[in-house]
């Protein structure tokens, strides 16, 4: 049994051993597979603007923020909003395949974990890394790739259990999905953007359709890990997950010296 740390390390319960692991390939999609439990790892803590994310093409994809010419990158503050207005993440072992094309939104995938906007009532931290039950999806077109965004609820938060649906959302938390398509549609606009689009339109679909698009990207993710499939500038290096003979595993040794040379060029 692994239990996570936001230091992106793990603790080998039996040994008590720290090592180093990747949020995008070597935690495990199912908290609780039998309930359609999902592990987040948390990206955005909501009331945040600085755009955070895993960085898939680094080694060990520490999550880190987006750089845009040469510039962090902040997304601004969408009226009456601040920042994010769910904690945001991805759920691991997922990837929207860029060569496959969607036959609901026409586009093939964005080269990324799946997104989730968790609706808790918790502010989250930065890495935590957190078990949600799926309540529905948003089909975000974002510049012409699919970007699914998956409506999610930790299962620790206190009114978890009344939540089992996209339509109690609507319910009992009346106007925050129209905020939800509000949000993504508008946030770019600041940047010169144009507003984004979506799929079904800009209705969410259920909990059991959002099930089935993340067990999808789970099997696109199983054909990159295995190297059924290109992984381009990906880096699909782990600690945990591929054996020691592929060429994706990642000693201990290679991950300490990895983080102790970013450690040496960014001290804290």
């Amino acid at each position: 049994t692994k239990t996570y740390k936001q230091t992106e390390k793990y603790t080998q319960k039996d040994t008590k051993e720290e090592n180093y692991i990747s949020p995008f390939h070597d935690i495990p999609i199912y908290a609780d597979e039998s309930q359609n439990i999902f592990h987040v790892v948390v990206e955005v803590p909501r009331w945040t603007n600085a755009k955070m994310e895993i960085a898939t093409k680094d080694l060990l994809n520490p999550i880190k923020q987006d750089v845009k010419k040469g510039k962090l990158r902040y997304v601004a503050n969408v009226f009456p909003h601040k920042g994010y207005i769910w904690n945001y993440g991805a759920i691991p072992q997922t990837w929207e395949d860029p060569a496959h094309k969607d036959e609901d939104t026409g586009c093939c995938g964005d080269n990324d974990p799946i997104d989730v906007c968790e609706i808790g009532s918790k502010v989250c931290s930065r890495g935590d890394v957190i078990k949600v039950k799926v309540l529905g999806i948003l089909a975000m077109i974002d510049e012409g790739e699919t970007d699914w965004k998956a409506i999610a609820i930790n299962v620790e938060d206190p009114e978890a259990n009344d939540f089992n649906n996209i339509a109690d959302v609507q319910r009992l938390k009346p106007g925050y999905l129209e905020a939800t398509v509000n949000w993504f549609k508008r946030y770019k606009v600041p940047d010169g953007k144009p507003e984004n689009r979506f799929a079904f339109n800009e209705e969410f679909k259920d909990k059991d359709f959002a099930i089935e698009v993340i067990k999808s990207t789970h099997n696109f993710w199983k054909a990159l890990i295995s190297k059924q499939t290109s992984a381009g500038e990906l880096n699909c290096k782990n600690t945990c997950f591929s054996a020691s003979d592929s060429p994706y595993y990642c000693s201990a040794d290679e991950a300490n010296s990895a983080v102790c040379q970013v450690s040496n060029l960014h001290p804290v």
